[in-house]
């Protein structure tokens, strides 16, 4: 069982491997929703993710016989990169499966700490059977990402630390994938203060907790087709659901689309990296009624590779039509370009991309096409500038933008 003295018990041995992630307090988003809004930031530990806190206190607890076996679990990425730094900080040898699909930065990691990955199936839970199977092959010590209890209480070492920053905390806003972290959190936090509201956070495309909570028992989803990949978990913990009903008031469901938007707002307010899963509990504030109450949210990782975080950063910023692109029918003749340049640089309007057309009609006296893409303010100015060639007789028409 989760226990008060097995939390503090953890509290102390993970303090041998986490940094001290103290508490920031967002004005950005605490304007946003009229509270007080305070983030947890776990993707500034040294494994980029709160991970290695289950992961280490894990491993504490084993016999010198079950390390010496050689450890091995399955895993998205950070939970991974957790057990392969404590696995080296034991002395164990470790061997990772993670899907295919794992981005390459967690890989290389993973790697970078010691351990031996085999890249398996197209989700967590392909991984997880073949890492069960290959533990059964060689005797490995399994190491369960979310399913174990000391995994768990590892994880609940984050509300201990929460609680003794900000003891008047109304609400902590955690990610859920597997329900590992949620467990631990959410039954510390009520030991400690039973007025304190969990709130949980999940992928709407991957939402197994949900499921799981409607059906009073673990279900296992179709599919778990999320770009938050650290939480595309098809079935929760066995272990965790009954902590979970008892200890959790509220989950919520964030649409992929939502993750983007939050991605920018701690980039551009904070500086701050942090991978899709990480910004579940971010996203999830636009959901909830906080004017005049504390909460915190759980910033769960920040390893996501380059590639992702571009592609990411495009989507986000045509999402908010601060990046948006035009196609506009010219006559072909000099100058008219010239006036389309000088009506966007008068309204403050910059180019970035420029294609000029000449053969999508046969008749070139009669028009050319120019598809313009361009970097506004926001909504309020795009439609200045769309009015403005609107009125000088462009007849503009919207288009799908692409930065490349």
């Amino acid at each position: 069982m989760l226990t008060l003295k097995k939390f503090e018990e953890a509290s102390e041995i993970v303090k041998k491997v986490t940094n001290p992630t103290k508490l920031i307090q967002s004005e950005y988003l605490s304007d946003q929703t009229g509270g007080k809004i305070y983030l947890k930031p776990e993707n500034m530990q040294h494994t980029g993710a709160y991970k290695i806190r289950g992961a280490y206190y894990k491993i504490s607890t084993m016999t010198q016989e079950e390390r010496e076996r050689g450890l091995i679990t399955a895993s998205a990425g950070n939970h991974a990169q957790g057990v392969a730094y404590a696995a080296r900080a034991f002395g164990c040898k470790a061997t990772i499966v993670m899907p295919t699909v794992t981005p390459l930065i967690k890989v290389n990691r993973t790697k970078g700490y010691g351990a031996e990955v085999v890249l398996h199936g197209d989700v967590y839970d392909d991984a997880c059977t073949k890492a069960l199977e290959l533990a059964q092959e060689h005797g490995y010590t399994f190491v369960h990402p979310f399913d174990d209890l000391d995994v768990a209480t590892g994880q609940g070492t984050i509300a201990m630390e929460i609680v003794q920053e900000l003891p008047t905390v109304d609400y902590i806003l955690a990610p859920i994938g597997g329900g590992g972290l949620i467990t631990g959190v959410a039954t510390l936090a009520k030991m400690l203060n039973p007025k304190i509201k969990v709130i949980g956070v999940e992928p709407a495309n991957a939402a197994s907790m949900t499921a799981a909570l409607k059906a009073g028992k673990v279900v296992t989803l179709d599919s778990a087709n999320t770009i938050a990949d650290g939480t595309a978990v098809k079935a929760v913990g066995k272990q965790n659901l009954p902590y979970v009903q008892e200890n959790v008031d509220e989950i919520l469901l964030v649409e992929d689309e939502e993750l983007i938007g939050a991605f920018l707002d701690l980039v551009e307010n904070h500086k701050m990296i942090v991978e899709n899963s990480g910004l579940l509990s971010v996203a999830a504030l636009r959901q909830m009624d906080l004017r005049g109450k504390k909460a915190v949210c759980i910033l769960s990782g920040g390893n996501m590779d380059v590639i992702t975080m571009s592609s990411v950063v495009q989507h986000g910023l045509i999402q908010r039509d601060r990046i948006f692109s035009v196609s506009v029918l010219l006559p072909d003749k000099p100058g008219e370009l010239v006036r389309v340049a000088q009506t966007i640089a008068e309204n403050k309007g910059n180019v970035i991309k420029l294609e000029h057309n000449q053969f999508v009609s046969t008749n070139r006296a009669a028009s050319v096409e120019l598809r313009i893409t361009m970097e506004a303010f926001g909504t309020d100015h795009k439609h200045e500038i769309l009015q403005a060639l609107e009125e000088q007789g462009f007849r503009p028409k919207q288009i799908s933008a692409k930065l490349y």
